[in-house]
């Protein structure tokens, strides 16, 4: 078995004349994109050869990852200083920011190639220490290896046997519905979609998710280090990034599936999870200044179904910093919640999804962006944008983390910066009208990112210097500045990742099934 095999393509990929001209008679607002450009002039850049978009363009295309003479993702990380870890992979999150760049682009057969890879993978037989996971389970990650004496290359998916903390991915399968979503968004063709295969890849994604069992939530059960957050950080329960995705892809899954009688089951099921979820997450997760007023007032130990405080949480375990972190205009989706506990804590890709995929209302979207603003040198500082604020210390950084070397306060997934989420903070800036504070943010990055390498993460409490043990050349923190530029440069690239406001799926208030008087 040799290293991975990446590199340039023998062939050149061109943009098909007539899948652009095809687009360009079906503009309608920010849900269709515009005719994308030729392979090597980006349309959405407006530098010259020097710039820091020509150099990412390049760093990305180094990090293509090619199997059998095919383009099917890129490498998670260039930078050869260290030892490599996984970070010769190809993960399913890492390439969706990659993904939408090279839509964008018009480059979208690298991308139905990774659909098509990874969808064959997810019905690979998979054991971790002898025990059998689902079938529907998408990998985290996978790698081509090529046998030199055969001439033959195969691909080794990792489903979290190989992971730190052996946990198995739960955002890789909605990642994957999102993406198709957009692949079909972006080139106009739905028979990707339409595959037996995409189907049936679809159907097992959302049976995993959509089942039922113990939990009285509509939220989904998770371990720690199961989404981008991939060790231990205390997002156990139902993490706000995790319950986002889920609402995004049940949403985009909507639109996928075919009309026959598996899929219309399936709907039956997507449209009765989405009421319960919504109201679940807009009425129990969603904090501002009232509610923290009402939080900090609950009485506790309430039975009955007319109970205030239905999880029992204690005022006590309010957090210091909360009274002074919440603005008079501004709100959040909070990090956790679950029996006993809320996790006041901000993370910037659930409350970005939340957004994009209409799981927060039009003022929850605008309270968001209110918060950002508010709060700017806290969540975006120096460099763009906090993965979660505040960062865990001393005794309970012990206690959450396990002693987490890594995961230090104000370090990687601890209140580190995360270059990658530029592409989210951009979306959302622009599906809720706020075009500045993608600017702003756009101006902070370039400043940064191409001069230190393209660095995985930030340290510190404004980000200001580039991660203790971060990688150079990070691809997702290339295409993640990729994508944002080209959304600022072309908004109408925002209906890959932005879906509208569903009227039916506004909540009913009403009483729980189980009252009775």
């Amino acid at each position: 078995m040799s290293e991975l095999s990446i590199g340039i393509s023998p062939r050149q990929l061109t943009a098909k004349a007539e899948n652009c001209s095809r687009l360009g008679d079906h503009l309608d607002h920010l849900n269709s994109p515009l005719p994308k450009s030729g392979l090597n002039t980006p349309r959405s850049a407006t530098f010259d050869s020097h710039s820091i978009a020509s150099e990412a363009w390049d760093a990305l295309r180094r990090s293509l990852v090619y199997f059998r003479g095919q383009p099917v993702g890129t490498i998670a990380a260039l930078d050869n200083s260290d030892e490599k870890l996984n970070y010769d992979q190809v993960f399913v999150r890492d390439f969706v920011p990659s993904a939408l760049a090279f839509l964008m682009n018009g480059e979208p057969d690298i991308v139905k190639n990774f659909i098509l890879k990874t969808l064959r993978l997810q019905s690979w037989e998979k054991k971790i220490d002898r025990f059998q996971l689902a079938e529907g389970v998408m990998p985290a990650s996978f790698k081509v290896f090529h046998d030199p004496v055969r001439n033959h290359e195969t691909l080794i998916a990792d489903f979290g046997e190989s992971a730190i903390g052996r946990v198995a991915p739960v955002d890789s399968g909605f990642w994957w519905i999102i993406l198709l979503r957009a692949y079909t968004k972006s080139t106009g063709d739905s028979s990707l979609a339409e595959l037996p295969e995409c189907q049936k890849g679809m159907r097992l994604i959302l049976s995993l998710c959509l089942s039922e069992g113990f939990d009285t939530f509509p939220t989904l059960l998770c371990a720690d280090g199961c989404c981008m957050i991939d060790r231990r950080m205390g997002v156990y329960g139902y993490p706000i990034e995790i319950q986002a995705l889920f609402f995004m892809a049940l949403r985009c899954a909507l639109q996928l599936l075919k009309q026959d009688a598996e899929g219309k089951e399936f709907m039956e099921r997507i449209l009765k999870r989405l009421h319960a979820l919504s109201y679940h997450m807009r009425s129990y997760f969603w904090l501002d200044l009232k509610q923290l007023n009402d939080v900090y007032r609950f009485k506790t130990e309430e039975y009955s179904h007319t109970a205030v405080n239905k999880f029992n949480v204690i005022p006590d375990s309010l957090p210091d910093w909360i009274f002074d972190f919440m603005p008079h205009h501004g709100g959040y989706f909070l990090g956790n919640v679950s029996p006993a506990r809320m996790d006041f804590r901000w993370f910037c890709l659930g409350n970005c999804i939340a957004i994009l995929s209409c799981m927060a209302t039009t003022e929850q979207s605008t309270a968001i962006m209110d918060l950002i603003e508010s709060r700017w040198e806290e969540l975006v500082g120096d460099m763009p944008v906090k993965v979660c604020y505040p960062a865990l210390e001393s005794h309970e950084w012990r206690l959450i983390t396990g002693c987490d070397p890594k995961n230090t306060r104000w370090s990687y997934h601890n209140g580190g910066s995360w270059p990658v989420l530029l592409w989210l903070l951009v979306a959302a800036s622009i599906k809720t009208g706020r075009p500045q504070i993608a600017r702003r943010a756009l101006q902070v990055a370039e400043t940064k990112l191409s001069k230190d390498s393209w660095p995985e993460y930030y340290d510190g409490t404004l980000g200001r210097y580039v991660g203790k043990q971060a990688r150079k050349f990070q691809t997702w923190s290339i295409a993640g500045y990729l994508a944002a530029r080209m959304m600022m440069d072309d908004p109408s690239h925002l209906g890959l990742v932005a879906l509208e406001e569903d009227k039916l799926l506004k909540p009913l208030l009403k009483r729980s099934n189980s009252w009775t008087f």
